[in-house]
Order: C-alpha cells, then sequence, then structure tokens
C-alpha cells in the first residue's frame, strides 16, 4: 500500500476562553491538519497547533512545510513509516511541526489499513485511561484560581498545573500556596499538582520562587527559565528541593541528554510538535526510563481531538507518565471530530478501534478552514 496524497488544511476553532501564558495569550486554535490517503482508499489524520513561540512555526509555515514535502513522499510504502520520515528530513531541515502532522497521519492511516489501534504499533497498551493534567491559572486572581482547582477536584481531577511566570516570583509563590493547601487540606493523598514558568523568569527570579514554595506538595516545578539556558536550569535545580521539568529546552534527544548531563532536570514534557510525531516521542520516553528522567506528556495548547487521540496512544504505550499527561481539546467549545473523547471524573480512555480510534467532521473541518 502507497501514499497517495498529502494534503494540507488549516482551522481555527473557538475556544472557551482564552488561555493567559507568560509569553502569549492564547484566545483561538490555530491549527493545520493533514489529510493522508493511500492508494487503496484509507485515509489517516494528523494535526499540530501553531505554536511560533515552542518551534519557530506557525500555520503558514507549516502548511507551506507540508506542501514542499507531500509530492516527495507520495508514492512511498504506507508500513514503513521511518523511511518516509527519513525522506522528510532529507528534503527538508527542522520544521518538526510540520513533520509531526504527517508522522501523526501516517500512523492513523497505517493502523486503519492493519486493522490495528496506533498504540500497537508504537510497541502496546500499557493502561487504559489516564489522568487528565488540569491546568489553574484563571487570570482573575488567588480566589478564583482556589475556587477553579476546588471545582476541578470535586469533578474528579487528580492532577493539576498552576500557571505562574507572568507576576512576581512571590506574590506567584503565594497563588501557588494557596491553591495547594486548598487541594491538599483533608483528602489530598495521590494528588499531582505542578507549576509551570513557560520561561518566564530569570534564573534567580525561579530560585526565589521554589524557595519559597518548597514545603508545599509541588511535584515539579516546569520551565522555569529561557529554554536555551541549560546552565540557568541547572542553577535553578541545584537550589531546589523541587524537581525540575524541562518543556521549552527539549527538541531532540540531544537536548535531553544535555539537560540529563548538566543536571538541569529531573523530567522532560514531551511533545509530538516538538520531537517531530510520535515516534520519537515514544523514544524519548524510552530514554528517560533508561536514565531514570521522569515523564510528563502533553499537547500544545490549543490543539484539536486528533492530537487527543494521538497523545492517549502515547500514554497507553509508553513506559511511564508519572509527571501526568495534559490534554488541550477540552478548552475548545467545538471540535472537528464526530465523537470527541469524553473528559469525564477527571479521567479520560484511550479510544478503541484501528488507526487513532477517531472519525474527522470533513463538514466541520471545511466550516473552521481558514486560508493560508
Amino acid at each position: 500500500m502507497k501514499i497517495k496524497r498529502i494534503e494540507a488544511l488549516a482551522v481555527s476553532l473557538p475556544m472557551a476562553k482564552p488561555l493567559k501564558m507568560s509569553f502569549e495569550e492564547v484566545k483561538s486554535a490555530e491549527n493545520v491538519l493533514v489529510r493522508l490517503e493511500t492508494d487503496d482508499g484509507v485515509a489517516g489524520w494528523g494535526g499540530a497547533a501553531a505554536a511560533p513561540t515552542m518551534t519557530g512555526e506557525t500555520v503558514a509555515s507549516m502548511a507551506a512545510a507540508i506542501r514542499y514535502l507531500a509530492p516527495k513522499l507520495e508514492g512511498m510504502a504506507l508500513d514503513d513509516i521511518a523511511a518516509v520520515m527519513v525522506r522528510a528530513g532529507n528534503y527538508l531541515y527542522g520544521n518538526n511541526s510540520a513533520k509531526s502532522v504527517i508522522e501523526i497521519a501516517l500512523h492513523d492511516a497505517l493502523g486503519r489499513a492493519q486493522g490495528k489501534p496506533v498504540h500497537d504499533l508504537l510497541g502496546g497498551k500499557r493502561r487504559d485511561r489516564t489522568a487528565i493534567l488540569r491546568m489553574v491559572g484563571t487570570g482573575n486572581g488567588d480566589t478564583a484560581d482556589v475556587e477553579d482547582a476546588l471545582r476541578a477536584k470535586a469533578e474528579g481531577h487528580v492532577a493539576y498545573k498552576i500557571k505562574v511566570g507572568v507576576a512576581d516570583p512571590l506574590a506567584d509563590a503565594g497563588r501557588t500556596r494557596k491553591i495547594c493547601e486548598a487541594l491538599t487540606g483533608g483528602n489530598g493523598n495521590g494528588l499531582l499538582i505542578c507549576a509551570d514558568a513557560n520561561q518566564g523568569w530569570t534564573p534567580d527570579q525561579a530560585i526565589t520562587y521554589v524557595r519559597a514554595v518548597e514545603d508545599t506538595r509541588l511535584t515539579f516545578f516546569e520551565q522555569p527559565v529561557a529554554g536555551h539556558d541549560v546552565e540557568g536550569m541547572a542553577k535553578v535545580a541545584r537550589a531546589s528541593r523541587i524537581p525540575i521539568g524541562c518543556d521549552e529546552g527539549l527538541h531532540s534527544l540531544d537536548d535531553l541528554r544535555r539537560h540529563h548531563e548538566a543536571g538541569a532536570a529531573g523530567g522532560f514534557s514531551l511533545k509530538t510538535i516538538k520531537l517531530g510525531g510520535m515516534k520519537p516521542v515514544m523514544d524519548a520516553g524510552l530514554l528517560c526510563e533508561k536514565l531514570g528522567m521522569k515523564v510528563n506528556l502533553a499537547s500544545k495548547m490549543a490543539e484539536t481531538g486528533i492530537n487527543t487521540a494521538a497523545l492517549l496512544h502515547l500514554a497507553a504505550a509508553l513506559p511511564a507518565v508519572d509527571w501526568g499527561v495534559g490534554f488541550s481539546s477540552q478548552y475548545l467549545t467545538d471540535d472537528i471530530l464526530k465523537t470527541s473523547p469524553s473528559f469525564a471524573n477527571g479521567h479520560v480512555p484511550v479510544p478503541a478501534g484501528p488507526g487513532l480510534g477517531i472519525e474527522v467532521d470533513e463538514a466541520k473541518v471545511r466550516r473552521y478552514a481558514r486560508e493560508i
């Protein structure tokens, strides 16, 4: 079976509310999709959100890269995804987000063609469902964030990510402390609570924060400083009793090894858009297991249900996801799937069925399509 056509599509989806991070405010879900068709008529889908502050890629650049690669990959064998992606790398350096869209679509199509779920293509299923790493950060002050966290706990959530890095470190530390105390007061056993600064601070500011929250129940503190500043990360890690996680600083297995050797991180946030697809995420997860590092698995903010499904298959297959799994399609007011994943009781099940186990609503794709 061969790849007949690779088509790039762009969509802009409505979100329930804007999500503010240290360097940007996400108001809509800007995504690039791939519809990949084989010569036997099997179709597979992939997707990625634009993340210019993380990967340097925009909707326009991802679509251009996919359209550049498409004629070079069409005609290749579907069942040799590694060869397809090597060819993509030979023709185009970098552009990992664009490549991840193609790679996810390849896995979806191959799974459908073989009648297998994608997690079987990745090595087999280890878990049937995963807890949702619920974001806490309304932007409306300490009280609103505490109330939001308690509502989430009442709904069955057991994992939380507190967004920090926008305010003064001590102010964010005070808000973090209030949220942790509210969540862990009474029955807080078994909760995972982390904080994420999204590169928002200098090393000294980050150290001020970690020292102010070191006696809280934070499991880890993600990307306190600029992604390129490995020594800054190591400085914070040496001063912190809370393990430090690397996100924006991880774009390859070499980055992972570099942080490990420098003592700059205790674990990593793995994303398909940074590493180039599902198989590279699996490779990074296996390396983390070998090195004794923790794994957080995450979507980019404001991705579609295609990416949620891909993340669920990765969560099912990875050796461990001790630092939780963060999804983002639940923050959309409408998705492009005929049936969206169930985000009930703080957990979401791995989709059943071949490929990613989803059905894309092509009428919705057309409805939310945007010009490139």
